[in-house]
């Protein structure tokens, strides 16, 4: 082999030698950032007061209802605009199960879920076919009539006073650090698990009736049914938020779930770019409950700067790099 050969040969190995130490290179960094800002989280109530410990409690609950809309605009490739009734079912569950069974909300966080899927199915069974618009206005029309249905049952749902939540999860904890923790290791969990359902052939199946329900069907994968069940899985999901915002606000009544509180997680749906992981969940959750605190004292200019701000996050969100948008939907996550 001529001398001048090996010059050539060496520096062509060099880039594939050196693509996968800079794969693993990132795939350190990016598996550690994760893990970085929960342990911030973790040790956060020990350095914030009570307010921010609550508020950031209200706010982790908040995430997750969130995810539960991200992931049927995902997944479903549906709008909702009445999960507030979702969040309703699994808040109720658990104040009725301490009310009347004297259960916690860690005993009935489990039925709160079994109640949000059912009423998911129940919803999406006779609205199967619908899409779009359509669809939009058919949970509106839930979030519309929640109140009243409420207000109608007042001996079982406590009328306006409402129900409240009383018990500990953790018997002999501080309170405080209960109504932050719980809500964060719920979020972390879901999050998980939604990391992990990504990955499964039901997950590549979804998204192949969004992309094509012809080619879906042709595999035996019917858009009707497969809807039933995004729908129930987001209802679970919402009612596991419900169950965690009631022990972290000790109260539920019908002023907390109306039109604009299925209006709001929309919001927040868009803020994170609808997305599935931690950092975008949180930044949607930060949005829905720092910012109506924000401008509680800015009077008649409070809708102006809210859609001020609303567009300003999606619009700065839009600006960053693609690959740092990517890391905050949740693409490669």
């Amino acid at each position: 082999m001529p001398v001048s050969s090996l010059p050539l040969t060496t520096a062509a190995a060099q880039p594939v030698a050196a693509q996968p130490a800079a794969a693993g290179a990132r795939r350190p960094l990016s598996a550690v950032l994760p893990a970085l800002g929960l342990g911030v989280l973790l040790v956060l109530p020990l350095l914030a007061g009570g307010y921010w410990t609550f508020t950031l409690g209200l706010c982790f609950a908040n995430a997750i209802a969130i995810l539960s809309v991200s992931f049927l605009v995902r997944y479903g490739g549906e709008v909702s605009i009445g999960h507030g009734v979702f969040v309703a079912a699994g808040a109720y569950t658990v104040a009725l199960m301490e009310k009347y069974l004297g259960l916690s909300v860690l005993a009935a966080l489990p039925l709160a879920a079994v109640a949000g899927a059912l009423l998911g199915a129940a919803f999406a069974f006779p609205s199967r076919h619908l899409s779009g618009i359509y669809l939009a206005v058919a949970t509106m029309a839930l979030a519309l009539s929640l109140p009243e249905v409420l207000l109608h049952f007042s001996t079982l749902s406590g009328g306006y006073e409402g129900l409240y939540v009383k018990l500990d999860a953790v018997p002999g904890a501080a309170k405080s650090l209960q109504r932050y923790y719980l809500p964060l290791l719920g979020l972390a969990a879901v999050v998980l698990l939604l990391k992990n359902f990504r990955r499964s052939r039901q997950a590549m199946a979804l998204l192949l009736i969004r992309t094509s329900a012809h080619a879906a069907e042709s595999f035996g994968i019917r858009r009707s049914w497969a809807r039933l069940w995004c729908m129930a899985l987001s209802g679970a999901i919402a009612a596991i938020a419900g169950a965690l915002l009631s022990f972290s606000s000790s109260t539920v009544s019908p002023n907390s779930f109306t039109l604009w509180t299925s209006i709001f997680l929309l919001v927040g749906s868009v803020v994170s770019l609808y997305s599935l992981s931690l950092v975008g969940s949180l930044v949607g959750g930060l949005f829905l409950t720092l910012m109506p605190l924000l401008l509680a004292g800015a009077g008649n200019w409070v809708p102006i700067l809210y859609g001020a701000a609303l567009l300003a996050v999606v619009l700065g969100v839009n600006a960053l790099p693609p690959h740092v948008r990517a890391r905050l939907e949740g693409g490669r996550t």
